[in-house]
């Protein structure tokens, strides 16, 4: 099981950029998954990036383009630029711990993020 913990959030105005950390108590290696997903106050939790074992990284579609998620040293990061307003949310980064029976995700606390226009 991994601890995450996000940084790097903030306040910006549109069109800025921000650079969101993720670090993990156990080196991000070997695992089955990772990814990054916000969530609007009173909506859903919403898919950023998901990276597989292999990966390939998808994108949701309001922020393809714009972010990037990549991964280096054990950490994750998540660039984003050309921020909007609509990108003011929680962030979380998850990753997926493979086990015998299947893979477990673990999720960070969240890191805030909020666009000005």
């Amino acid at each position: 099981q991994a601890h995450l913990v996000e940084s790097g959030g903030g306040s910006v105005q549109a069109g800025g950029s921000l650079k969101l950390s993720c670090a993990a108590s156990t080196v991000i290696i070997n695992r089955c998954g990772t990814g990054w997903y916000r969530t609007v106050s009173g909506k859903a939790r919403e898919l950023v990036s998901n990276t597989t074992s292999d990966g390939v990284i998808t994108y949701g579609p309001s922020v393809k383009g714009r972010f990037t998620a990549s991964q280096d040293n054990g950490k994750l990061y998540l660039q984003m630029d050309r921020l909007q307003s609509e990108d003011t949310a929680v962030y979380q980064c998850a990753v997926c711990t493979p086990y015998s029976f299947g893979g477990v995700w673990d999720w960070g606390q969240g890191t805030q993020v909020t666009v000005s226009s």
